[in-house]
Formats: structure tokens, C-alpha cells, sequence
């Protein structure tokens, strides 16, 4: 009988609350021993540990994999049978277990169509309130656009225009070039005589046009009448064939004074007649035609061709390669064509760019209409081989588009830099759905807003409406308002609803998720959060707390893994994991209420009980006296700020979520290092200049993004020990009687490689709507290589084996080896001796990820004037693993590099040497340095948050 009974609970809705346990049994994936573990339903549940202990493994490769399992398995036999059959995760019995919700930490999609607006689902909401609410403007006259119906029009016609003769027409042509020829044949063949061409009305003729290149405006004269209110019948009739004719739009045009005032039944500019179409939800979607932007396509961005990338260097000639995509000259098509337009404008190709005549260097980058002649061509000497000539810059724009090859794009790219769309102003919308307003804004006014000033904004937007816009917009302003509420709950007030979901950080984007999964208002559900307070300030740790004691009062369960102290000491039941990671892993050493797990004789219980701690350093360094100035940098919300960064020092960038941190560091800085150590493409958020430049040789970033995109990367390749792994198979005698060269050890080449996975190991299992499923290979077994392969041996052990290893097992095996036993203690050295040498990159944690990157430059030589830019490296570290990560980012620094780290993390911040606070707030009310110095001199400001709990912690 499983664990558990169904109470009746008030949670609002009176909703049935299961009650009782959820118990695991025997759990044995990855590396957990064989584990039994039981806690309590309807409470918040948080997992904590080591790096590496076997966390994730019970929450999401146990108990979440087991969820999903058993939801599949309620689909039909027609509907698994496209699904193929999930496996069942290595345990024994999993009781208690409800309907299960992962909020994982990877990265969002890299969709550029996707945005805070759209994963939200408020933006669908704002198009609907828009669609059904709005006022709409013309975009001529800025005039209300007017719509009428066909009653109201008779009657509009009768007060204004009473007793006078006028005529009705219908708008056919409005301002286009043409002759409309056929069109007055076809206003003939309809019976109508008479047309009002360019003002004037004129007698059609058989045969009559106009002059094909000017631009004309025709109306087609439906009648002429003197208007009374007693004949209404004819008058009622011409309006009906006017609206026909002009498509729901027709004029009145009084004799006398020839004023013509338009009448519509679509939404109408009084003044010039121009029309919309009726607004529906797609007309202000970016991903519609509808609504799309005609230039930028509703990516608010366009791909331009820089001119000065094109021409670095005016003063040489284009024989000697001064336009840098040709490059020097050389004796083909494109130069000839160049001669001969040097040719028809007197100078060669060896004048300086400089001296060559405006029009000339118009033709050679933007082409001509015109067809050149060429003296040299493709069939030998022939003077009259005429061909037309493009210009550079749409060949360099044809290179970027879909269907030329990588290595043709990457070459395009350099030349090309994306700028925001001139025609929408980075809107990403067509003018006329820019042109719908509420309370004097429009959709891409809101989606530009914080939305902590958004929520205000929609707090009174009632007393600004009509009571029919009330009316219509009531349910919708509801929705909208929850879905603030929830993503403010959760401390994301600072971002707007038009930002790209590519520029979000891990924790952004799952608390975004997790503020979704509030509102949708679920009961009896188990919610899995890996990590969610991953980029947040300790300032907003409460209110992250909050909403996730907020899911569990609905009546839902919620298991976190997580290491924040204060996550920990709040929940209801805390599972440690450990004594230590990987292979030694897998156990849990104590649970309970965090108050029982305290007293425990474990790692993370003497954290929490402050047996332990990282120390507080008895000296700051002083650096090598030299330092970089960053000066006036203003992109996104930064406010000219000046940051200085003395190096040889340990600097830590701080401020809450949103302040302008990554901007400074990784939009603003990073890309002026890389540019000058490697001249790099990406262009710097603006800044005014930088001093100090010639003290940085190399510049290193270390991010949490994975090493690859597939499951045949992992840490043995990305290191580059497995190449010399494989230098050293292919030099033992078995490999050199078999002739076997380097490549047969790759998984990736054919040859030695298991064909049926292609040197996977695994399968991958098409799912259609939900995720793909791995298996093992059934060839190899997950084995990757064929037999003849795995016959060749090293101290008995084949390179699949050694792929298997840890990395603490591969140290102590090829320690007789320098080459390869160096790089693999820089990997243990950081904390990773527990994660396997052919663990595939896509199971590793951000944090994992970034480990493996730093002891890949560890391994490097270090020439003592490079800086290394870490952005929040405790990401998914214990509090022991964050003392190890210490140690090797001192060391780093002891050899007089700089490092320079974004945390929120008190522990890294109160042994930094320097600290550069960012503040006050997120957003609009962020982007100014508050305060710099030793982390003693920071905790002495008041306006600071982080100083105030940097203090608290100097002092415990």
C-alpha cells in the first residue's frame, strides 16, 4: 500500500491535498550506493552536498526520470508506440510519487525570436488586450483613426453635407505609379463614365492612361446627387456600391468648394484617408507577417555591412588590397570589372582609395545598374563582353545568407556588423501596429519597460479607459497583473518583457520559468528546482524563498538542490549528500529538519554550524601598483561609470541582479581585451576610452556555458589530454604491428570508432513532444569502439576503459607519463577528481563546466599578465568545493595574473582584495559604481546592500 492519504486541506479553493511521504528504495544511478531516502509530501524539501555527491542523480536522474516514466506510461499503446519505451531509472520501488515538474538551470533557448515577453506568456495577453482595447492613431497626422458603420455614415452625410451637390466616390489607386490603362477599361466596362484623376474629374475615353512614371491618385464617380433627407433610398444605394468599389473606404466631394472628406468602415484617417486593417492579436506579434516589421523581419536587428571594416586604410590603392574582402590583386573576374569601372571614371587601380571619385567608389560597393564593358573577359580579348556589377557589399551580404557554406559565412562575418533596424527603431513592429495606444503608449512602449514600472503602470490603467475598453479588457488586465506579480515575487523587476531570452543567466531563466509554473496554480504536483537562486543577490534570497513556500501552501511538493545557507535553514526537511563526490559519493549521510541535520557530524552540517569556514585573509594584496581605467562606460543601463581595476589582485564585481555587472565586465570590457590581445569581432557596449592596455598580454573568460553542443565532447577532449592518451596507444607494439594510427582511438573518425552509434556509445530515441531518450548502443554497449580496437591494451586496460576511469584513477594510472598525468592534476587540483575522463559535456553542471574550462587554462602556461574573467563561479558549489576553487584562483593571482570575478557569493567576496559594488538597484535604477575597495572599506558604505550583509559576515 503506498504511503500516503488524501485529506481535504483549505487551499483556497478547497482543493484535495495528498498527504504521507514520497519514499525511494533502493536507488542506484550513477553513483548512488544503493540508497533508501524518505521525506515528507506538501513540504519544501531541499537536497544538498558536494559537487558531484549524487544530488542531481536522485532528484532528476531518480525521481524525476521515474515521474516522467510513469506519466508515458498512462498514453495509449498507438501513442507509446511512437515514443519508444523510457527506461526505467536503476531503483527498486519509488512510493508517494505525484506528477512531477522539472525546473532545470540549463541555459534557455537560443531562439533570438525569443523573449522575457513570449516565455511568459504576458506579451500574448498584451497583444490580446491590444487587438480587442486600443485606440488606433494615423501615423500620417497622428490623428484618432475614425471607423463608422454603414448607418452611421448615411447619416454623418445628411448633417454635413444637407441640400448640397456632391459626389460619391470610391478610392482605387492612392498615390502609385502607372499608366491604368486597363483599370479605367474596367471602370468603362462597370457602367461609370467618369473618374477623378489627380483632383480633377475627367470623361473616360476608350483607351485613355495616364503618364506611367508619375505618381497618381484615382477615384471612380459612383454618383452625383444633391442631398435631402427624403431620397435616402438612392443615397443609401451609392454609398453601398462606393464602400463595394473602394474596398470599405469611400470619399464625398462637395461641387462647389472641391473638399473631399473620406468615410470608412475599417479604421480610417480623417484627414488622408489612409486605412488600417482590423487589429487581431497576430497584427502585433514580431513573429507574424502581420505584424512583422517589412526590413528587420521582427528581429528588431539588421546585418550591416561596416564601411570601415571594408576600407581600414583609405590611403592605399585597391591593386595594393585596400578594399579587404578582395584583398591584393589578382588576375580575375571582379578586378577586371574593377579596371573597367576605373576606366570610365579616370584613375586605376593603383590611385589611392582617397582620390577615386565619389561616384565611382558609390559603384564599386554598392553597384551599378549599368553594364560594364570589359577589355579583359573569360573568352579571351573581345571588347564588347558586357556584364553588370553588384558592388562588394551585397557579395559580402550574399556570403552571410543560409546557403552558402560555414567557412564562406565566417569569412562574411568580419566585414558585417548588426545594427538596430532604422525602419522600427529596434521595435520589431510595422508602423501601423506601433500606431495603437493605450493611455499614450504602445506595445513596444510597455514591452521597453521594467516591469516592476510596468506593474505600476497597469495598477491604474482603468481610470484611463472608456467603460466599453473596461469592459472588453477586464479578464485580460488580471492575467496580466498575476504574471507581474509572480515574476516580481521571484526579484526579476528589473528585466523588461523585450529582452532576448539569449541574454538571460541559468538562474534568470529558471526563475522566470518557476514565476510561469506560480501562475499556472497547480495542485498536487512535485516541483524539481535545480539551484534557483544562481545570480541572485542575498537581498533577494527571501522573496525567491517566499514563492517557493508559496508553491508548497497551494499544496504541492518541492525538492530543491540547492546550497545556499539560507535556502537550507528555511526548509522543512533537509537531505545531505556525500561524505564526498563521485565514486566515494552516492550516500546520504543525514536528514531531517535542518535543526536535526545540524547536530550531524558531516561536511555541510559543520558549515552550517560555522565549525568550519573559509577565512577571512590577514592581508589583502596590494597588486603590482599598475592598473586598468575603464573610462565612461554607458551601454545598457550603465551610467558613465569609471570603474578602475588595479591589477595582480583578486576583484569581485558585486550589486544585485540586474545592476549593470555582466554589461561592465562582459559586454564592456571583455570584448576591448579581446580585440586587442586577439582582434576579435565582437564590438564593446560604448565606452568613451581604457588606459593601461599594455599591461594585459592575454585575456581569459570562464563561463558556465557547456563544452559542446553534443554528447562527444567531454572533459578528456576538451583538456586535449585525450590526444596525447591517444599518441600513447598508437605508440605500444600491438598498434604498431596493426599499423593503427592516432585517428583508429577516435570515437569521432571511422575506423576504429563502433559504427552503428557512429562512436556515440549511445542511441538516440526520437521522442516527437517530448524530450530525446539515450540508450546504449546495442553494438558496443556504450562502449564506442569496435573489437579490434579494444584488443590493443595499456597496463591491460583499453581506451575505453580508460575513457571510463575517474580522473582521480587516470592520476595514480598514467602518473609515469608527464604529458598526460599534469593535466589531470589540474583537474583534480580543481575540485573534478570524481567526474569520469569520457563523461559526455552535456551531463556536466554549469559549474562543472566551468571547472573543466579553468583547469584548461590552468594546464596553459600563464605569462603572469593575463586576466581571467570568471562570472559566478560558485555555481553549483558546495561550500567545501568553493574553498578548493580558492585555492586555485589565489594561486592564479599569487603568480600575478588578475582575476576578476562577478559573484553574489559572501564567501568569494570577503576574500577578494578589491571589490567594485554596483547599485543601488536593477534596471533603470542600477548601472553606478557605489563603492570600490577592500572589502573592509565596502562594508563601511551605507547606501550598499552588499555591503550591509558583507559586514555581517566580516564580523561573524
Amino acid at each position: 500500500m503506498e504511503n500516503k492519504n488524501i485529506t481535504k486541506e483549505s487551499t483556497g479553493e478547497g482543493a484535495f491535498v495528498e498527504e504521507g511521504a514520497v519514499s525511494v528504495m533502493g536507488a542506484r544511478v550513477h553513483n548512488l550506493q544503493n540508497i533508501d531516502i524518505e521525506f515528507p509530501r506538501n513540504k519544501l524539501v531541499v537536497i544538498t552536498g558536494l559537487s558531484g555527491s549524487g544530488k542531481s542523480s536522485l532528484a532528476f536522474d531518480t525521481i524525476y526520470a521515474e515521474g516522467q516514466r510513469r506519466y508515458i506510461e498512462t498514453f495509449s499503446a498507438y501513442a507509446r508506440q511512437f515514443l519508444g519505451n523510457m527506461e526505467r531509472p536503476e531503483v527498486d520501488k519509488i512510493t508517494g510519487l505525484s506528477p512531477v515538474i522539472s525546473i532545470e538551470q540549463k541555459t534557455t533557448n537560443k531562439n533570438p525570436r525569443s523573449t522575457v515577453g513570449t516565455i511568459t506568456e504576458i506579451y500574448d495577453f498584451l497583444r490580446l488586450l491590444f487587438a480587442r482595447a486600443s485606440d488606433a492613431y494615423s501615423y500620417n497626422t497622428g490623428e484618432k483613426m475614425v471607423k463608422y458603420t454603414t448607418e452611421k455614415i448615411l447619416s454623418l452625410i445628411q448633417s454635413n453635407f444637407d441640400g448640397k451637390k456632391v459626389m460619391i466616390l470610391a478610392p482605387l489607386i492612392h498615390n502609385r505609379k502607372g499608366h491604368y490603362k486597363e483599370l479605367f477599361e474596367q471602370i468603362r466596362k462597370k457602367g461609370y463614365l467618369h473618374a477623378r484623376v489627380d483632383g480633377e474629374v475627367i470623361e473616360l475615353a476608350h483607351g485613355f492612361k495616364v503618364d506611367r512614371y508619375k505618381n497618381h491618385s484615382i477615384e471612380m464617380v459612383i454618383d452625383r446627387i444633391k442631398v435631402s433627407g427624403k431620397d435616402t433610398k438612392r443615397l443609401s444605394d451609392s454609398l453601398g456600391l462606393a464602400m463595394k468599389n473602394g474596398k470599405g473606404i469611400m470619399m464625398i466631394l462637395d461641387a462647389e468648394t472641391q473638399d473631399a472628406k473620406f468615410y470608412s468602415q475599417k479604421l480610417m484617417c480623417p484627414t488622408t484617408g489612409i486605412s488600417y486593417n482590423e487589429p487581431a492579436p497576430h497584427s502585433f506579434s514580431f513573429n507574424s507577417p502581420q505584424g512583422a516589421c517589412n526590413k528587420c523581419k521582427g528581429l528588431g536587428a539588421i546585418d550591416n555591412v561596416d564601411i570601415e571594416k571594408v576600407i581600414p586604410d583609405d590611403s592605399i590603392s585597391i591593386y595594393s588590397g585596400g578594399i579587404a574582402p578582395l584583398g591584393k590583386y589578382k588576375n580575375t573576374l571582379i578586378f577586371w570589372q574593377l579596371e573597367a569601372i576605373a576606366e570610365k571614371h579616370d584613375f586605376t587601380l593603383k590611385t589611392p582609395i582617397k582620390d577615386i571619385p565619389e561616384e565611382a567608389l558609390d559603384t564599386i560597393l554598392h553597384g551599378s545598374s549599368e553594364p560594364i564593358t570589359l577589355k579583359n573577359t573569360p573568352l579571351g580579348t573581345s571588347s564588347n563582353y558586357f556584364i553588370s556589377f553588384d558592388g562588394v557589399i551585397k557579395y559580402i551580404l550574399q556570403q552571410q545568407s543560409n546557403d552558402t557554406s560555414l567557412k564562406a559565412k565566417k569569412w562574411a562575418m568580419q566585414f558585417v556588423t548588426n545594427v538596430t533596424c532604422p525602419v522600427c527603431n529596434g521595435q520589431r513592429l510595422n508602423k501601423e501596429a506601433l500606431h495603437f495606444k493605450l493611455n499614450d503608449k504602445n506595445i513596444a512602449d510597455l514591452s521597453h519597460m521594467d516591469l516592476s514600472l510596468l506593474a505600476e503602470w497597469f495598477s491604474d490603467i482603468e481610470n484611463h479607459m472608456s467603460d466599453k475598453q473596461k469592459a472588453i479588457a477586464s479578464e485580460v488586465l488580471k492575467e496580466i497583473r498575476s504574471r507581474l506579480g509572480f515574476l516580481l515575487d521571484v526579484g526579476l523587476g528589473y528585466l523588461s518583457l523585450d529582452r532576448s531570452a539569449m541574454t538571460l543567466s541559468g538562474g534568470e531563466s529558471q526563475r522566470i520559468r518557476l514565476a510561469t509554473q506560480i501562475g499556472s496554480q497547480l495542485v498536487n504536483v512535485l516541483y524539481i528546482l535545480d539551484e534557483p537562486s544562481i545570480g541572485l543577490h542575498q537581498r533577494d534570497n527571501h522573496k525567491l524563498i517566499h514563492s517557493l513556500q508559496q508553491l508548497r501552501d497551494t499544496g504541492n511538493t518541492v525538492l530543491v538542490v540547492e546550497h545556499d545557507k539560507d535556502m537550507m535553514m528555511q526548509s522543512d526537511y533537509l537531505i545531505d549528500m556525500g561524505p564526498y563526490a563521485g565514486r566515494h559519493g552516492g550516500e546520504v549521510v543525514a536528514h531531517g529538519t535542518p535543526l536535526q541535520v545540524i547536530q550531524e557530524n558531516t561536511l555541510t552540517a559543520d558549515y552550517l554550524n560555522n565549525k568550519k569556514k573559509i577565512v577571512v585573509p590577514e592581508v589583502r594584496r596590494k597588486g603590482n601598483g599598475k592598473k586598468l581605467v575603464l573610462h565612461e562606460a554607458s551601454g545598457n543601463n550603465l551610467k558613465n561609470v569609471t570603474a578602475t581595476f588595479p591589477l595582480g589582485e583578486l576583484i569581485c564585481i558585486t550589486g544585485v541582479s540586474g545592476s549593470g555587472k555582466s554589461t561592465l565586465i562582459n559586454e564592456t570590457l571583455y570584448p576591448i581585451l579581446n580585440q586587442h590581445v586577439y582582434g576579435a569581432v565582437k564590438d564593446p557596449l560604448p565606452y568613451k576610452k581604457i588606459d593601461g592596455l599594455k599591461h594585459v598580454d592575454k585575456v581569459v573568460d570562464v563561463d558556465q556555458s557547456p563544452l559542446g553542443r553534443t554528447p562527444r565532447s567531454n572533459p578528456a577532449t576538451y583538456t586535449k589530454v585525450f590526444d596525447e592518451i591517444r599518441k600513447l596507444f598508437t605508440g605500444l607494439p600491438e598498434s604498431k604491428i596493426r599499423n593503427y594510427k592516432p585517428g583508429r582511438f577516435s570515437f569521432n573518425m571511422a575506423g576504429g570508432r563502433c559504427e552503428t552509434c557512429k562512436g556515440g556509445g549511445v542511441q538516440v530515441i526520437e521522442m516527437n513532444f517530448l524530450p530525446d531518450v539515450m540508450v546504449d548502443c546495442p553494438e558496443c554497449h556504450g562502449k564506442r569502439y569496435n573489437r579490434e580496437t579494444l584488443e590493443v591494451r595499456y597496463k591491460g586496460k583499453s581506451i575505453s576503459d580508460v575513457l571510463d576511469m575517474t580522473i582521480n584513477q587516470a592520476v595514480t594510472f598514467f602518473e609515469s607519463i608527464p604529458k598526460i598525468s599534469h593535466k589531470l592534476k589540474v583537474l583534480q587540483e580543481v575540485g573534478l577528481g570524481y567526474i569520469t575522463l569520457g563523461q559526455p559535456s552535456t551531463t556536466l553542471s554549469g559549474g562543472e563546466s566551468q571547472r573543466v574550462k579553468l583547469a584548461s587554462e590552468l594546464a596553459k602556461k600563464d605569462t603572469g599578465k593575463t586576466i581571467y574573467i570568471l562570472d559566478e563561479p560558485t555555481t553549483g558549489l558546495h561550500f567545501e568545493d568553493i574553498r578548493v576553487l580558492l585555492d586555485v584562483l589565489n594561486r592564479l593571482v599569487d603568480k600575478g595574473n588578475t582575476v576578476i570575478v562577478i559573484e553574489h557569493n559572501l564567501d568569494v567576496i570577503k576574500v577578494a582584495d578589491y571589490i567594485i559594488d554596483i547599485g543601488k538597484e536593477g534596471g533603470r535604477f542600477g548601472g553606478e559604481i557605489l563603492c570600490e575597495g577592500t572589502p573592509e572599506e565596502v562594508a563601511k558604505n551605507k547606501e550598499s546592500f552588499t555591503a550591509k550583509y558583507l559586514k555581517e559576515e566580516l564580523e561573524a
